[in-house]
Protein backbone atom coordinates (compact mmCIF):
# COMPACT_ATOMS: atom_id res chain seq x y z
CA UNK A 1 0.00 0.00 0.00
CA UNK A 2 1.41 3.33 -1.19
CA UNK A 3 1.25 6.63 -0.04
CA UNK A 4 -1.47 8.70 -2.17
CA UNK A 5 -0.04 11.07 -4.56
CA UNK A 6 -2.42 14.12 -5.33
CA UNK A 7 -2.05 17.72 -6.19
CA UNK A 8 -3.40 18.76 -2.73
CA UNK A 9 -1.20 20.12 -0.10
CA UNK A 10 -1.76 17.66 2.13
CA UNK A 11 -3.57 14.11 1.92
CA UNK A 12 -4.87 14.51 5.38
CA UNK A 13 -5.82 17.79 7.13
CA UNK A 14 -6.79 16.78 10.87
CA UNK A 15 -8.93 19.19 13.20
CA UNK A 16 -9.21 19.24 17.08
CA UNK A 17 -8.18 20.53 19.99
CA UNK A 18 -4.53 19.31 21.13
CA UNK A 19 -5.00 17.91 24.70
CA UNK A 20 -3.03 17.59 27.81
CA UNK A 21 -5.04 14.24 29.45
CA UNK A 22 -4.69 12.72 32.75
CA UNK A 23 -5.33 8.32 32.03
CA UNK A 24 -6.37 6.51 35.10
CA UNK A 25 -6.70 2.64 35.21
CA UNK A 26 -5.96 -0.16 37.26
CA UNK A 27 -5.39 2.65 40.32
CA UNK A 28 -2.44 4.26 38.31
CA UNK A 29 -2.50 7.47 37.03
CA UNK A 30 -0.35 9.16 34.13
CA UNK A 31 -0.51 12.60 32.63
CA UNK A 32 -0.31 12.45 28.36
CA UNK A 33 -0.90 14.66 25.19
CA UNK A 34 -3.82 13.35 23.34
CA UNK A 35 -6.46 14.34 21.14
CA UNK A 36 -7.22 12.98 17.76
CA UNK A 37 -4.75 15.43 15.99
CA UNK A 38 -1.77 13.91 18.17
CA UNK A 39 -2.68 10.12 17.95
CA UNK A 40 -4.28 10.39 14.21
CA UNK A 41 -1.44 12.85 13.14
CA UNK A 42 2.04 11.10 14.19
CA UNK A 43 0.22 7.67 13.08
CA UNK A 44 -0.14 8.89 9.37
CA UNK A 45 3.08 11.00 9.63
CA UNK A 46 5.22 7.95 10.67
CA UNK A 47 3.72 6.02 8.05
CA UNK A 48 4.46 8.26 5.26
CA UNK A 49 1.12 10.61 4.11
CA UNK A 50 1.38 14.21 4.43
CA UNK A 51 -0.62 15.63 6.93
CA UNK A 52 -1.79 19.15 8.13
CA UNK A 53 -3.48 19.77 11.85
CA UNK A 54 -5.54 22.35 12.62
CA UNK A 55 -5.32 22.89 16.56
CA UNK A 56 -6.24 25.42 19.56
CA UNK A 57 -4.12 25.44 22.88
CA UNK A 58 -3.13 27.78 25.13
CA UNK A 59 0.53 29.13 24.41
CA UNK A 60 2.15 28.10 27.10
CA UNK A 61 2.02 24.52 25.79
CA UNK A 62 2.80 25.24 22.12
CA UNK A 63 6.19 23.82 22.68
CA UNK A 64 4.12 20.74 22.72
CA UNK A 65 3.38 20.70 18.93
CA UNK A 66 7.31 20.37 18.20
CA UNK A 67 7.13 17.13 18.10
CA UNK A 68 4.54 16.95 15.77
CA UNK A 69 6.44 19.65 13.14
CA UNK A 70 9.12 17.19 13.56
CA UNK A 71 7.37 14.65 12.54
CA UNK A 72 6.88 16.88 9.52
CA UNK A 73 3.29 17.61 10.13
CA UNK A 74 2.08 21.53 9.14
CA UNK A 75 0.82 22.68 11.95
CA UNK A 76 -1.94 25.36 11.98
CA UNK A 77 -2.40 26.44 15.86
CA UNK A 78 -4.50 29.13 17.22
CA UNK A 79 -4.03 30.88 21.25
CA UNK A 80 -6.95 29.86 23.11
CA UNK A 81 -7.03 30.86 26.68
CA UNK A 82 -6.69 26.89 28.04
CA UNK A 83 -5.30 23.79 26.50
CA UNK A 84 -8.08 21.38 26.35
CA UNK A 85 -7.38 18.39 28.70
CA UNK A 86 -9.73 15.31 29.91
CA UNK A 87 -9.41 12.83 32.98
CA UNK A 88 -10.05 9.24 31.40
CA UNK A 89 -10.56 6.45 33.89
CA UNK A 90 -10.73 2.97 32.59
CA UNK A 91 -13.21 0.86 34.38
CA UNK A 92 -13.15 -2.52 32.97
CA UNK A 93 -9.72 -4.33 32.07
CA UNK A 94 -9.95 -3.92 28.30
CA UNK A 95 -10.66 -0.40 28.12
CA UNK A 96 -13.54 -0.29 26.70
CA UNK A 97 -15.62 1.66 28.80
CA UNK A 98 -14.20 4.53 30.97
CA UNK A 99 -15.37 7.64 32.83
CA UNK A 100 -14.44 10.68 31.42
CA UNK A 101 -13.82 14.58 33.34
CA UNK A 102 -12.99 17.55 32.00
CA UNK A 103 -9.96 19.22 32.92
CA UNK A 104 -10.32 22.39 30.75
CA UNK A 105 -11.43 23.58 27.35
CA UNK A 106 -9.57 25.63 24.68
CA UNK A 107 -12.90 26.91 23.02
CA UNK A 108 -14.71 26.33 19.45
CA UNK A 109 -12.97 26.59 16.42
CA UNK A 110 -14.59 28.98 13.66
CA UNK A 111 -14.23 29.42 10.11
CA UNK A 112 -11.44 31.69 10.21
CA UNK A 113 -9.61 29.07 11.44
CA UNK A 114 -9.39 27.32 8.17
CA UNK A 115 -6.23 27.21 6.24
CA UNK A 116 -6.04 28.46 2.81
CA UNK A 117 -5.09 24.81 2.09
CA UNK A 118 -6.26 21.61 -0.01
CA UNK A 119 -6.49 18.32 1.25
CA UNK A 120 -7.83 15.02 -0.17
CA UNK A 121 -9.81 14.47 2.98
CA UNK A 122 -10.61 16.80 6.40
CA UNK A 123 -10.75 14.53 9.49
CA UNK A 124 -12.80 16.35 12.33
CA UNK A 125 -11.92 15.25 15.47
CA UNK A 126 -13.37 17.28 18.73
CA UNK A 127 -13.09 15.92 22.41
CA UNK A 128 -15.30 17.78 23.54
CA UNK A 129 -18.97 19.14 22.57
CA UNK A 130 -18.94 22.87 21.99
CA UNK A 131 -15.29 23.07 19.74
CA UNK A 132 -16.95 22.42 16.52
CA UNK A 133 -20.54 23.90 15.31
CA UNK A 134 -22.82 22.91 12.07
CA UNK A 135 -21.81 26.29 10.36
CA UNK A 136 -17.97 24.99 10.79
CA UNK A 137 -19.14 21.36 9.49
CA UNK A 138 -20.59 23.45 6.63
CA UNK A 139 -17.68 25.10 5.50
CA UNK A 140 -15.49 21.71 4.84
CA UNK A 141 -18.11 20.52 2.67
CA UNK A 142 -16.48 20.57 -1.34
CA UNK A 143 -13.40 20.79 0.24
CA UNK A 144 -12.71 17.02 -0.01
CA UNK A 145 -13.88 13.72 1.82
CA UNK A 146 -14.89 14.91 5.24
CA UNK A 147 -14.53 12.55 8.10
CA UNK A 148 -16.38 13.12 11.62
CA UNK A 149 -15.50 11.73 14.83
CA UNK A 150 -18.98 11.80 16.46
CA UNK A 151 -17.18 11.94 20.37
CA UNK A 152 -17.07 15.84 20.18
CA UNK A 153 -20.84 15.59 19.71
CA UNK A 154 -22.18 13.32 22.15
CA UNK A 155 -19.33 13.59 25.09
CA UNK A 156 -21.23 16.73 26.60
CA UNK A 157 -19.75 18.46 29.92
CA UNK A 158 -22.74 18.17 32.37
CA UNK A 159 -20.74 19.28 36.18
CA UNK A 160 -18.15 18.03 36.66
CA UNK A 161 -18.34 14.97 34.13
CA UNK A 162 -18.15 14.40 30.47
CA UNK A 163 -21.47 12.38 29.73
CA UNK A 164 -22.76 10.68 26.80
CA UNK A 165 -26.13 12.45 25.35
CA UNK A 166 -28.02 12.59 21.71
CA UNK A 167 -26.20 14.75 19.10
CA UNK A 168 -30.07 17.07 18.87
CA UNK A 169 -28.76 18.34 14.99
CA UNK A 170 -27.71 14.90 13.89
CA UNK A 171 -30.07 15.03 11.37
CA UNK A 172 -28.97 18.19 10.13
CA UNK A 173 -24.92 17.27 11.00
CA UNK A 174 -24.66 13.78 9.61
CA UNK A 175 -26.29 14.82 6.33
CA UNK A 176 -22.76 16.29 5.91
CA UNK A 177 -20.53 13.77 6.58
CA UNK A 178 -19.13 11.33 4.49
CA UNK A 179 -17.56 9.02 6.97
CA UNK A 180 -18.67 8.43 10.51
CA UNK A 181 -16.18 7.75 13.25
CA UNK A 182 -18.34 5.96 16.54
CA UNK A 183 -17.08 3.62 19.18
CA UNK A 184 -19.75 1.38 20.85
CA UNK A 185 -21.01 3.78 23.65
CA UNK A 186 -21.54 6.37 21.07
CA UNK A 187 -23.03 4.21 19.05
CA UNK A 188 -25.63 3.15 21.48
CA UNK A 189 -26.07 6.98 22.98
CA UNK A 190 -27.39 7.65 19.28
CA UNK A 191 -28.98 4.96 18.14
CA UNK A 192 -30.48 2.97 21.17
CA UNK A 193 -29.25 -0.14 20.39
CA UNK A 194 -26.40 -2.10 20.91
CA UNK A 195 -26.54 -4.33 18.21
CA UNK A 196 -23.46 -3.28 16.09
CA UNK A 197 -25.08 -3.69 12.30
CA UNK A 198 -28.19 -2.33 12.85
CA UNK A 199 -26.74 0.56 15.11
CA UNK A 200 -24.00 1.19 11.75
CA UNK A 201 -27.10 1.03 9.40
CA UNK A 202 -28.97 3.17 10.58
CA UNK A 203 -26.13 5.66 11.51
CA UNK A 204 -25.54 5.32 7.49
CA UNK A 205 -29.31 6.39 7.12
CA UNK A 206 -29.00 9.69 8.13
CA UNK A 207 -25.64 10.83 5.29
CA UNK A 208 -22.73 9.34 5.71
CA UNK A 209 -21.70 6.53 3.32
CA UNK A 210 -19.29 4.74 5.65
CA UNK A 211 -19.57 4.31 9.27
CA UNK A 212 -16.56 3.28 11.43
CA UNK A 213 -16.81 1.72 14.94
CA UNK A 214 -14.53 0.46 17.38
CA UNK A 215 -14.77 -1.92 20.11
CA UNK A 216 -12.24 -4.01 22.41
CA UNK A 217 -12.93 -6.92 19.92
CA UNK A 218 -11.79 -4.95 16.31
CA UNK A 219 -13.05 -2.50 14.04
CA UNK A 220 -16.55 -2.88 11.63
CA UNK A 221 -17.17 -0.75 8.77
CA UNK A 222 -21.02 -0.28 7.29
CA UNK A 223 -19.80 0.81 3.53
CA UNK A 224 -21.87 0.83 0.39
CA UNK A 225 -24.39 -1.24 2.27
CA UNK A 226 -22.27 -4.10 3.28
CA UNK A 227 -20.05 -4.77 6.60
CA UNK A 228 -16.48 -5.48 6.94
CA UNK A 229 -14.28 -6.18 10.04
CA UNK A 230 -11.18 -6.98 11.08
CA UNK A 231 -10.12 -7.81 14.98
CA UNK A 232 -7.50 -6.08 16.95
CA UNK A 233 -4.32 -8.29 17.58
CA UNK A 234 -2.81 -6.71 20.07
CA UNK A 235 -0.86 -8.91 21.99
CA UNK A 236 -0.38 -6.12 25.45
CA UNK A 237 -2.55 -3.47 25.91
CA UNK A 238 -0.48 -0.40 27.29
CA UNK A 239 -1.69 2.06 24.86
CA UNK A 240 -5.54 2.23 24.74
CA UNK A 241 -5.61 5.80 25.00
CA UNK A 242 -5.84 7.40 20.91
CA UNK A 243 -7.39 3.57 20.05
CA UNK A 244 -10.21 5.37 18.08
CA UNK A 245 -8.07 8.29 17.13
CA UNK A 246 -5.27 6.24 14.88
CA UNK A 247 -7.44 3.52 13.59
CA UNK A 248 -9.84 6.80 11.92
CA UNK A 249 -6.67 8.16 10.66
CA UNK A 250 -5.74 4.96 9.23
CA UNK A 251 -8.29 4.19 7.87
CA UNK A 252 -9.27 7.33 6.08
CA UNK A 253 -5.48 7.14 4.52
CA UNK A 254 -5.60 3.84 3.05
CA UNK A 255 -8.60 4.56 1.58
CA UNK A 256 -6.91 6.96 -0.58
CA UNK A 257 -5.72 4.10 -2.54
CA UNK A 258 -7.34 1.08 -1.28
CA UNK A 259 -11.33 -0.19 -0.94
CA UNK A 260 -13.30 -0.36 2.24
CA UNK A 261 -12.33 -3.89 3.22
CA UNK A 262 -8.41 -3.67 2.81
CA UNK A 263 -8.63 -0.11 4.59
CA UNK A 264 -10.39 -1.79 7.31
CA UNK A 265 -7.65 -4.58 7.84
CA UNK A 266 -4.66 -2.20 7.93
CA UNK A 267 -6.63 -0.05 10.36
CA UNK A 268 -6.92 -2.59 12.37
CA UNK A 269 -3.52 -3.96 11.93
CA UNK A 270 -2.18 -0.64 12.97
CA UNK A 271 -3.92 0.35 15.72
CA UNK A 272 -3.13 -3.08 16.96
CA UNK A 273 0.34 -1.96 16.61
CA UNK A 274 -0.13 1.26 18.53
CA UNK A 275 -2.01 -0.30 21.71
CA UNK A 276 1.08 -2.78 22.41
CA UNK A 277 2.98 0.70 22.86
CA UNK A 278 2.24 3.66 24.87
CA UNK A 279 1.62 7.17 23.03
CA UNK A 280 1.19 7.34 19.26
CA UNK A 281 1.91 4.72 16.54
CA UNK A 282 5.61 3.69 16.24
CA UNK A 283 5.64 1.61 13.87
CA UNK A 284 6.46 2.04 9.98
CA UNK A 285 4.56 0.65 6.95
CA UNK A 286 6.40 -2.26 6.97
CA UNK A 287 5.38 -3.46 10.18
CA UNK A 288 1.88 -2.94 9.52
CA UNK A 289 2.11 -5.02 6.18
CA UNK A 290 3.67 -7.59 8.57
CA UNK A 291 0.40 -7.54 11.08
CA UNK A 292 -1.51 -7.84 8.23
CA UNK A 293 0.06 -10.68 6.42
CA UNK A 294 -0.21 -12.54 9.40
Amino acid sequence: MTQAHTNTDVDIMMIGHFARDKIVYQGKTTSASGGSVYYGALALARLGWRVGVITRLHTDDFHRLDELRQAGIVVHARPAPATSGIENTYLTPDMDRRLCRPLAFAGAFGVADIPNMTAHTWIVGPIIAGEVDLAFLKALVGRGTLALDIQGFVRVPEGDDLVFKDWPQKEDGLALVDVLKVDLAEAESLTGTTDVPAALARLAAFGPSEVLLTQASGVTVYAEGKLYQAPFTARQLLGRTGRGDTCFATYLAARLKAGPAEACRFAAAATSLKMEKAGPLSATMADVQARMAR
